[in-house]
């Protein structure tokens, strides 16, 4: 592991941000939660973004009911906005409060949703210009992208209504975003490899979307997403199959 700058941190904080990771690794989701939960109170950035995460990660667990899940959704963010108020420069802070602003939309429809957008656009492109090596925060971006270019036309006409300039993408910015992130970092999340066939199918570019949908289908599912991610790959491959 990469040596730590020294009085960055007191060696007990320290120690317990490498155990926050080695939980995260392996993906126990409620004792990193519970581990974080007691630094709650802190100042320190590096522990209110992984709380933030955690809680997000908590908050996406199949049994968790439905207002427990509002609950740690809305906690979520209160921790990453904290971690920015702390640390503006900590670029983790930027792409989880973009992504915790993006979840508390779905509770509060669509113009709030809509107008977030584009903060939740300017704290990631933040994240990417602090750490270009990110691969996460430059997939989200791309994932934006694509939710925009996949927009409905009434909430488009929606959007139009209520914002001068509603937000827009393209398939082919949000593709560029997703290959941008798997060069940087290849094979690093399941769901890169869905959207980047999903992209491709959006662009026609069958042989392409092939391609990285089998990638989808093949990768080694670690989490429930990662389950997901298999499920719907292979339904696609299906589809286009066809």
């Amino acid at each position: 592991s990469k040596p730590i700058p020294p009085l960055a941190v007191s060696p007990s904080t320290e120690e317990a941000v490498e155990q926050a990771d080695y939980l995260y690794s392996c993906g126990e989701t409620v004792k990193l939660y519970q581990l974080l939960l007691q630094y709650k109170d802190s100042d320190d950035a590096e522990f209110l973004w992984r709380l933030a995460r955690a809680s997000r990660d908590l908050s996406l667990l199949a049994h968790i009911a439905a207002d427990e899940k509002k609950r740690l959704t809305f906690e979520a963010f209160e921790y990453a906005k904290k971690a920015l108020e702390k640390n503006e420069a900590c670029f983790a802070a930027h792409k989880w409060y973009a992504v915790c602003l993006s979840d508390i939309g779905d509770y509060e429809g669509v113009k709030v949703k809509i107008g977030n957008s584009y903060i939740i656009k300017e704290h990631l492109q933040r994240a990417i210009e602090l750490n270009p090596k990110d691969a996460t925060s430059i997939h989200i971006l791309g994932y934006w992208c694509f939710a925009f270019a996949e927009l409905a036309w009434y909430q488009r006409k929606v959007a139009a209504m209520i914002f001068a300039s509603p937000p827009t993408a393209t398939y082919e910015e949000a593709l560029a975003f997703f290959l941008k992130a798997e060069e940087v970092d290849p094979n690093f999340y399941s769901k890169n490899l869905l959207m980047l066939g999903k992209s491709y199918m959006a662009v026609k570019d069958q042989g392409n979307a092939v391609l990285w949908l089998r990638k989808a289908r093949d990768y080694p599912p670690h989490t429930e997403e990662d389950k997901e991610v298999h499920k719907e790959a292979l339904d696609l491959l299906k589809k286009l199959s066809a």
